[in-house]
């Protein structure tokens, strides 16, 4: 009996690994010579990610993909993969974190559905998160960037350079970035065929920054005025710099705020506790 059972066991391990060498060759790979590179935790279940973008990927909703589309764009992953591998990511996300919650529950040996069915609930929200963190932190990026961009454009038109000239010489000029990359962007929708108010216009529904819409209304309304452009452009120059240095002063402001609650919490807890326990033991004794 047995030796059945241990025959049944290897023939049942031969046709799984048969079948996931059959399914792994049907998985169309997907070029990426001209994409950003993956992250290499994502390098390991990327056939998998591929494999749901093959089966179900024709029935995604429209919208849902438009959505996904936008949350990608602003934090600038629309080249590192399609809104339908990243809708695929979500779904292996959800699957990788409620196995890894089952295997913890089977281990500990109390299996809580609830537990399992919230990991799935976080993994399915985990890349989301992530998207929205990136976004965060290019947007950040692109806001502490651009008064020195709008200096060196401000500079260069001043010296009788146009507004693309300007631009080109931001990019040569300018210390890489994400706004280095939109506005190497804004450069080759010019050399493509579109207008200079428009180009910036599509970079500023891009990022959708209240500094970049600013900015792009600021030059649109000197070009459309004839106001002098080195002027505006020094204005919004120095009214960036304004703000950020009001951001850094609002920062610093609330760091005693934000020091109260670790302060009552955990700092004065102990420092009692240090304090005290000397004194209670002396009354204890003497008592």
């Amino acid at each position: 009996m047995s030796a059945l059972i241990a025959l049944l066991t290897a023939l049942a391990v031969i046709v799984a690994a048969v079948s996931l060498r059959n399914i792994r060759r049907s998985i169309r790979e997907d070029d990426r010579t001209f994409l950003d590179p993956l992250p290499p935790l994502l390098r390991l279940i990327w056939p998998m990610v591929n494999l749901l973008v093959q089966q179900f990927g024709d029935y995604v909703p429209v919208e849902q993909v438009e959505q996904t589309r936008l949350k990608m764009r602003k934090a600038g992953m629309e080249y590192m993969m399609t809104p339908v591998q990243m809708i695929a990511l979500r779904f292996v996300s959800a699957l990788g974190f409620g196995l890894a919650a089952l295997l913890c529950a089977w281990l500990l040996g109390e299996v809580n559905v609830l537990y399992v069915l919230l990991a799935v609930l976080l993994g399915w929200v985990f890349p989301l998160m992530k998207v929205n963190d990136l976004r965060k932190h290019r947007e950040k990026k692109i806001i502490r960037a651009l008064p020195m961009f709008l200096d060196f454009i401000t500079m260069a038109v001043e010296a009788g350079m146009n507004l693309s000239g300007a631009f080109a010489q931001a990019v040569d000029k300018g210390p890489d970035g994400p706004l280095r990359v939109e506005l190497q962007k804004v450069l080759r929708d010019v050399k493509a065929g579109m207008s200079r108010m428009d180009a910036v216009r599509a970079m500023a529904d891009r990022l959708d920054i209240r500094e970049i819409h600013s900015f792009a209304s600021a030059l649109a309304q000197a070009e459309r005025t004839g106001a002098s452009l080195g002027q505006t452009l020094r204005i919004q120059a120095d009214q960036r710099r304004v703000e950020r240095f009001q951001r850094a002063e609002k920062l610093a402001l609330e760091a005693p705020v934000k020091l109260v609650f670790p302060l009552v919490a955990f700092i004065f807890p102990t420092t009692f506790i240090v304090l005290g326990f000397p004194i209670a033991m002396k009354f204890l004794y003497e008592v």
